[in-house]
C-alpha cells in the first residue's frame, strides 16, 4: 500500500476531468454533421477498470446516468459471450436496452491497457447521429409502436480492431442511414475522441505510476461520496409523494409519473412505483435515462461542484418497477423517452425536492426539448436529414428571472447556427425570435420561449415534430404565474394550420414549419415585480405593453 500524496491525487483526478472535456473537443472538431459539430450533441467519459465512472465532461445531462449504465451493460453482454474489448479494439453499440438512451445515440467504447497488458479503464463517448434509419428522417417517428420502427439496432460490434477501422461495421450503419457519409464521418470522430481519452490516461500512468493513479481514482470516488453525503445532510429529512403528467398523442395529459422521495440523514431514495405502465408510443424511457434525470435533479439541488463520478451517486437509491414508462420492457419504442420523458422526470424529481426544501428551486421551465426532424430529397435527388432541439423558457429563480430561449435541464446543447443549416440543407430559417408574452409573470419572471420557422427551399421532405407542454402550462411557484404553452404550425400556400405536439407531415417546396416553445413559470407574486424590470420587458419585446 503506497502513501498517497493528496495534492498528487487531486492533480490526477483533475487531469482526467479535463481529459474528458478534451475528448469532447476532439469529437466536435472531427465531426461531419452539424448536430455534433455545431450543437455539441455528444458526451465523453472515462472509467476505471471496474467500469466505475471517474470523469464525465459537462456535456449532456441526459447521458449523466445512461452512459455509465450503458457501459456496464455492454461489458456484461460481452462477458456473457466470453468476449472482452481487446487491446486496439473499440466497440460500437446503439441498442437502447444495452447502451441506455435511444437508437440515435451511438456509443463507442475503448478499453485502456498499460504496457504490460493490464486493464486500466475505459474511454467512451456517446453521440447523437441525425439519422439511423427507421420510418421517418431523423429516426424518431412520433407514432412508433416498437423499437424497430425507430431505426437500425446495433448490438455491440467491433468498430476498431488492431487500431484500424473495421469497414464492414461502418458500412452497416451507412447502409441504414439516409445520410451515410455523415454517419461514417461522425463514427470516426468518436474514435478520435476515445483515442484522446486513452492517451491522456496513459500519460498519467507513465508519469505517476499505476499504483498512484489507481489510488487517486479511489480517493476521487470516496471524495464524491463524502461531499454528496454532506450536501444531503443540509436538506431536511422527510418523505414526499409527487406526480407530474405528460401529454399523449391526442394532447391529453393522461400519462402519469409518480415518485416517492425519502430523505434520511445523508441518504436519499426514489421509488417510482405508481408511474403508469409503458405506452404504445415512443415516450418510454429506458432505465438509464431515468437514472440520468434523477441524478441531474439531485446534483442541481445539492452542489453541482461535486465531482461527477460513481462515488457521488452511492448515497442515492433508485427503484423503478419494470414494465413502466420509466423502465420499459423490450421492444417498446423509446426515442421520445430520451428527449421528452427525461425532461418530465427531471421536473418530477425537482418538484419533489422543492416540496422537501421550499424556496430553494426555480419554477418549472419549458419542459420540452422541442424536437424537429426534417429530411427528404433535394432538387438533385440527394438524401438529407436534419435534427435539432430548440430552447424554451427557463423557470424563474428564487432571486432572479429565468433565462430566455435556452436549452434547459436534460439537454445542454446549442442551437444550430442558421448559416450551418442553410449551407448544408435545402432549408431557410425565416423566423428566429423570442415568443412574446410566453414567460410566466412574477416577482421574478420566467424565461421566454422561442419562435423558430423552417421553410423548405426545394424538393420534397417529411417533417416530424416531437414536443411537450402544448396543453399543460409550466407551473409558477410562490404565487408566480404559469408560463405559456408551446405550439406547432404549418404554412402551406399561404394557409396557417395548427399541428399537434407529436406529428409527422409532408412538405412541398415553399412550405414552412413554425415551432413555438413554452415559457418558464414565474416566481413570487407579480405585484412585487420591480417597475424598471417590467418596463425593460416591454421595451425588449418580452411582454406586451400594458
Amino acid at each position: 500500500m503506497i502513501a498517497l500524496d493528496p495534492i498528487t491525487a487531486e492533480l490526477v483526478s483533475s487531469a482526467l476531468v479535463y481529459a474528458s472535456e478534451e475528448m469532447g473537443i476532439a469529437v466536435r472538431d472531427a465531426a461531419y454533421s452539424p448536430n455534433i459539430k455545431e450543437r455539441l450533441d455528444h458526451s465523453c467519459a472515462l472509467f476505471d477498470a471496474d467500469a466505475n465512472l471517474i470523469a464525465q465532461a459537462e456535456h449532456i445531462p441526459v447521458h449523466l446516468g445512461s452512459l455509465p449504465w450503458g457501459l456496464r451493460r455492454t461489458i456484461a453482454w460481452l462477458a456473457e459471450r466470453s468476449r472482452t474489448i481487446a487491446p486496439g479494439e473499440m466497440i460500437v453499440v446503439n441498442d437502447p436496452y444495452l447502451s441506455g438512451t435511444h437508437l440515435n445515440d451511438v456509443t463507442v467504447i475503448r478499453a485502456i491497457y498499460d504496457d504490460s497488458g493490464a486493464l486500466l479503464g475505459y474511454s467512451a463517448n456517446k453521440a447523437h447521429h441525425t439519422d439511423v434509419g427507421g420510418a421517418v428522417p431523423g429516426s424518431m417517428p412520433p407514432d412508433a409502436r416498437d423499437l424497430f420502427a425507430e431505426g437500425a439496432v446495433l448490438p455491440p460490434l467491433v468498430l476498431v480492431r488492431g487500431d484500424r477501422i473495421v469497414d464492414d461495421t461502418v458500412e452497416l450503419l451507412r447502409a441504414n442511414s439516409r445520410t451515410p457519409d455523415a454517419r461514417a464521418g461522425d463514427l470516426r470522430a468518436q474514435v478520435a475522441g476515445n483515442v484522446v481519452g486513452e492517451r491522456r490516461f496513459l500519460e498519467l500512468v507513465r508519469r505517476y505510476g499505476r499504483a498512484v493513479v489507481e489510488g487517486s481514482l479511489a480517493k476521487a470516488l470516496d471524495d464524491g461520496e463524502r461531499r454528496t453525503r454532506a450536501a444531503l445532510r443540509e436538506l431536511p429529512d422527510g418523505a414526499v409523494d409527487h406526480e407530474d403528467v405528460m401529454e399523449d398523442e391526442n394532447g391529453e395529459p393522461s400519462i402519469v409519473l409518480r415518485v416517492r422521495l425519502v430523505k434520511s440523514g445523508e441518504t436519499l431514495s426514489l421509488d417510482y412505483t405508481g408511474t403508469c405502465a409503458q405506452v404504445e408510443s415512443p415516450l418510454n424511457a429506458v432505465y438509464g435515462v431515468t437514472l440520468s434525470g434523477a441524478y441531474y435533479a439531485i446534483r442541481a439541488t445539492t452542489d453541482p461542484r461535486i465531482p461527477m463520478n460513481a462515488g457521488s451517486f452511492r448515497p442515492v437509491e433508485i427503484r423503478v418497477p419494470e414494465g413502466t414508462l420509466l423502465n420499459p420492457r423490450r421492444p417498446a419504442a423509446v426515442s421520445g423517452g430520451n428527449v421528452e420523458t427525461s425532461m418530465r422526470n427531471a421536473d418530477l424529481v425537482l418538484g419533489a425536492l422543492a416540496r422537501l426544501a421550499p424556496g430553494r428551486l426555480p419554477a418549472q421551465s419549458g419542459g420540452s426539448m422541442n424536437n424537429v426532424m426534417i429530411g427528404g430529397l433535394d432538387a438533385q435527388g440527394r438524401s438529407w436529414a436534419f435534427y435539432e432541439t430548440n430552447g424554451c423558457g427557463m423557470g424563474a429563480r428564487p432571486d432572479a428571472d429565468g433565462i430566455d430561449g435556452i436549452h434547459v435541464h436534460m439537454t445542454n446543447t446549442l442551437n444550430t447556427p442558421i448559416e450551418a443549416i442553410e449551407r448544408a440543407m435545402p432549408l431557410v430559417i425565416c423566423a428566429y425570435e423570442f415568443a412574446e408574452g410566453s414567460s410566466g409573470d412574477g416577482r421574478f419572471r420566467g424565461g421566454s420561449g422561442l419562435v423558430r420557422a423552417f421553410a423548405l427551399r426545394e424538393g420534397r421532405a417529411t417533417a416530424s415534430l416531437l414536443a411537450e407542454r402544448h396543453s399543460v402550462r409550466p407551473k409558477g411557484v410562490e404565487g408566480g404565474d404559469d408560463g405559456a404553452t408551446g405550439g406547432h404550425y404549418l404554412v402551406s400556400e399561404g394557409d396557417l394550420t395548427e399541428l399537434p405536439a407529436k406529428t409527422t407531415v409532408a412538405l412541398e417546396a415553399g412550405d414552412a414549419i413554425i415551432v413555438r416553445t413554452a415559457g418558464g413559470g414565474g416566481f413570487g407574486p407579480p405585484a412585487q415585480r420591480d417597475r424598471d424590470a417590467r418596463a425593460r420587458d416591454v421595451r425588449d419585446g418580452i411582454a406586451p405593453a400594458p
